[in-house]
């Protein structure tokens, strides 16, 4: 019995410690109640508070233009044109220089993409207007990189160059043998064909050879000993 009654109060604390840190956050205020044994309830009220994200602006920079109608949203810059249909629970309202976006409703599907459709939304105005760019590196013994007229050559150790075509709307440029940065204005774009680029020679976990991100940290195993 005692470990049941151990048990029981260790529920309680972490059922109050919970509700505590949800009321911290500012999603939920706590009303106690008193019961008729004398002991102290906690209720929670859960209010559906807009997304950090989503409750922001998004800005229309300088250069760029755009239309919204029911809910597709197509812009044009210097760098090119994006457009995107956006769902029904999502509201957008054209204020000045910007746009808010809101929640028609609170369901779960309009929560969960407050804050995507908005990053989204900004993503189109930040690509036709400065662009997105992914730096590589290679690393390993006769690794190279060059663009051989509109296509871009690897030298990844195999017997054959890696021979890869630029998607539209995507650039790569080679500063040196062992760099490559791929830029476009669309962010989803410039990130797979980065991802590709990758998958050719992944970093390998021992010397760490291969192709990596810039700054990403590869972890390298330690090698076997000789006895």
């Amino acid at each position: 019995r005692a470990n049941v009654e151990t048990a029981r109060r260790r529920r309680s604390r972490a059922m109050l410690a919970s509700q505590v840190s949800t009321f911290a956050r500012g999603d939920a205020t706590i009303s106690p109640q008193s019961t008729a044994r004398g002991r102290t309830v906690v209720r929670a009220t859960i209010e559906a508070k807009e997304s950090r994200i989503g409750k922001q602006p998004v800005a229309v920079p300088k250069g760029v233009t755009y239309t919204l109608k029911d809910n597709h949203l197509a812009v044009k810059g210097p760098k090119g044109s994006l457009e995107m249909s956006f769902p029904d629970t999502m509201v957008f309202t054209e204020e000045g220089d910007s746009i808010k976006i809101a929640r028609a409703n609170d369901t779960p599907d309009a929560r969960k993409g407050h804050g995507l459709y908005r990053t989204l939304a900004n993503n189109m105005m930040v690509g036709v207007s400065t662009g997105f760019e992914k730096k590589l590196k290679l690393l390993g013994v006769g690794y190279k990189a060059s663009m051989q007229g509109k296509d871009l050559n690897l030298a990844l150790g195999y017997s054959h160059p890696v021979i890869m075509k630029l998607p539209e709307g995507i650039q790569v440029t080679c500063p040196s043998n062992t760099e490559v940065v791929v830029s476009g204005y669309d962010k989803v774009e410039v990130g797979n064909f980065a991802a590709i680029i990758r998958s050719k020679r992944p970093p390998e976990p021992y010397k760490g050879k291969g192709i990596r991100y810039e700054n990403e940290v590869v972890i390298q195993k330690e090698g076997k000993r000789g006895k």
